[in-house]
């Protein structure tokens, strides 16, 4: 019944939990298990071990209550999923929004939240469906994002579409992260090695580009390069405005 009962999702149950508005028992004692325990549990086995390991029993068994137990506080783990979410991305920090130039702001939102990815790898899957519902934090973290660019003189869907560029680049790089495997990655670099010292000569640019180092690991951090060149041409974007 359990299996059954995680493949429905019920949008109408994760808007009133992450909006804390589900009804609450009015008699009884309290109940020494919580809908922010239970999230921080499954936060936990997510962190650790994938999005793919957190179920309802194994959840449970962490906490070492039944799994029905659970079901008195969600639904399924589509609504658990929702909350963990909005819980891990907890409320943006004041830095965000300390007074700064518009290009300052976004930079420090665009840091913060790449920092929030790679402490949350999961968190990239799980906010994968395009309709996904929001909580309070990830509306904050959009809010402050449109908050840095309100006096740019862009209009409101320049502003959005901003936004949607700095966190596809923060996506992108999320997404690379958690594809990382250094071992595969040492024998691709071989096999490719010896495939361009057989071939090369075919591809000269390419070439020319791998003997000078445009492959090599760079010391700086892979979200600066990406954010400055979409920066740049929003400041374009800006001056014509």
């Amino acid at each position: 019944m359990a299996a059954s009962r995680e493949k429905k999702r019920d949008p109408q149950a994760s808007l009133a939990l992450l909006w804390g508005e589900q009804e609450q028992p009015r008699r009884g004692p309290k109940p020494s298990l919580t809908a922010e325990r239970i999230v921080a549990g499954a936060i936990g086995v997510a962190d650790t071990e994938g999005l793919d390991a957190v179920s309802m029993q194994r959840v449970a068994a962490d906490l070492g209550v039944t799994t029905m137990a659970l079901y008195r506080y969600f639904p399924g783990k589509a609504e658990l999923v929702d909350l963990m979410v909005d819980s891990a991305l907890g409320t943006p920090p004041a830095s965000v929004r300390a007074p700064a130039g518009w290009r300052e702001q976004l930079t420090e939102w665009a840091r913060q939240c790449w920092a929030l990815y790679r402490r949350h790898p999961w968190i990239l899957t799980a906010t994968a469906v395009r309709r996904q519902l929001m909580g309070p934090n990830q509306l904050a973290w959009l809010d402050a994002a449109l908050a840095a660019l309100a006096t740019t003189g862009l209009t409101a869907a320049q502003q959005h579409d901003t936004f949607l560029l700095v966190i596809g680049h923060i996506r992108n790089l999320a997404q690379q992260l958690v594809h990382a495997d250094a071992e595969g990655e040492a024998e691709w670099n071989r096999l490719a090695a010896e495939v361009l010292e057989r071939h090369g000569h075919r591809f000269p640019a390419l070439a020319a580009a791998i003997d000078a180092g445009a492959f090599r690991p760079q010391d700086d951090d892979p979200l600066d390069f990406g954010l400055e060149r979409i920066l740049d041409g929003v400041a374009c974007l800006i001056d014509r405005a």
